[in-house]
């Protein structure tokens, strides 16, 4: 009665992590403090509030599926901006289409490109990260592919190793996923790692997904975009998709409002599949986005209360756990011994929760699970309580 490729899930992390800890009582006398949810904390930005209420009149209306044009137009101008593209080079009719929230999205994307089998009869592939965001897996295995999961570790600068891909595995490939900065790891693809992945995939007609959703989050450098690099190599959008959110840009998780750009033919296809499988964003809350697309002194005030953390995380941990600076995101990838072992006892003893990381990853082809000794942190609240939890990690751990 059920669908038999369920089967190849596990629950989803936090349920793990909750049947992890079921039973056990942190301290009674420590405030809690949760890292283990990658849901952004910083206060929202008033302007939400504010665009809501403007625009309240509009809750009686089914909202457009392909969005408002104000939204589209915000979206592509700050693309723009922000990746330096040419004027004119993004068409916010054709390029653009606003989703719920990336999440959904991301599973959409195998629905939409991974076909039934290949030409020569076999199942196709769906290439990702391994550690990845789960709903990649998701993707994958609904739509019927199989997942080649790809190390993105240490020993591979914790992005993927494209270039090891044979021939024979971009031909099996349906659709490539790319996260960047990673998560967890908080690794940048570079203009050449981009480049390379757009040339390869096509050169044998597979779909790119690439997953920018933590790109306003990072240390130092800003990073590349794949539609900005799409512009060097010439030839457009083609095979090219890339996926933007409002949850951690503007700190607004409860919003569920993010976009899709990218190939147009894609994009088409896409907004056909959306009138059938999607929630569409409601028109307040389009018009709160447009406001948020079009202001950048939040993103800013984000960017500096996330580097006072990880500050506070290179005092507190820098020569401890494998501890390194993440160039973008806002999670620590702390290498523990025994992720699990290290999240239940750092919730029994100290009250903070964090996520083992063998619940973001998979085990490879020698049955290892290469986020196991892990704990992914989530530096998401206010810097007084990082500055307890992290604290409190080093005292236990």
């Amino acid at each position: 009665m059920l669908n038999p490729r369920l089967d190849e899930f596990t629950d989803f992390p936090f349920q793990r992590l909750r049947d992890l800890i079921a039973g056990v009582e942190p301290p009674s006398g420590l405030e809690p403090i949760l890292l283990s949810l990658g849901e952004p904390q910083h206060g929202a930005p008033p302007m939400i509030a504010e665009a809501v209420a403007a625009n309240a009149h509009l809750w009686g209306k089914y909202p457009p599926a392909e969005g408002t044009p104000e939204l589209r137009s915000a979206i592509a101008d700050w693309l723009t901006r922000r990746y330096a593209l040419k004027p004119g080079f993004i068409d916010a009719d054709r390029h653009i289409i606003p989703v719920a929230g990336t999440k959904e999205a991301l599973f959409l994307a195998g629905l939409l490109v991974v076909p039934p089998t290949l030409p020569d009869g076999r199942q196709p592939t769906v290439i990702q990260p391994n550690p990845f965001y789960n709903v990649y897996l998701g993707a994958a295995v609904m739509a019927g592919a199989e997942p080649l999961l790809m190390p993105a570790d240490a020993s591979t600068g914790f992005l993927p190793d494209i270039r090891a891909l044979s021939n024979d595995d971009w031909r099996r490939a349906a659709m490539m996923i790319l996260c960047t900065p990673s998560n967890p790891q908080g690794a940048i693809a570079g203009v050449d790692y981009l480049a390379y992945a757009i040339e390869k995939a096509r050169a044998h007609d597979t779909v790119l997904v690439v997953d920018e959703c933590y790109a306003e989050i990072y240390d130092r450098e800003p990073p590349p975009g794949a539609l900005a690099v799409c512009q060097s190599l010439g030839g457009g959008f083609n095979n090219v998709l890339v996926f933007h959110s409002l949850s951690k840009r503007s700190s607004a998780p409860g919003l569920r409002s993010g976009f899709v750009a990218g190939d147009p033919e894609l994009i088409r296809a896409f907004k056909r599949l959306r009138n059938y499988a999607s929630p569409t964003i409601p028109v307040p809350i389009m018009a709160a986005s447009t406001a948020l697309w079009r202001d950048e002194g939040h993103v800013e005030a984000n960017r500096s209360l996330y580097r006072a953390k990880f500050d506070l995380a290179e005092q507190r941990l820098a020569g401890r756990l494998g501890f390194y600076r993440p160039a973008g995101g806002f999670f620590l990838w702390l290498d523990v011994g025994d992720g699990e072992a290290a999240a239940k006892r750092l919730w029994a003893e100290a009250a903070v929760r964090v996520l083992p990381g063998a619940y973001v990853s998979r085990d490879d082809a020698t049955g290892a699970n290469p986020g196991q000794p892990f704990i992914r942190v989530a530096l998401v609240g206010d810097v007084d309580s990082t500055s307890q939890a992290l604290e409190r990690l080093v005292q236990v751990l």
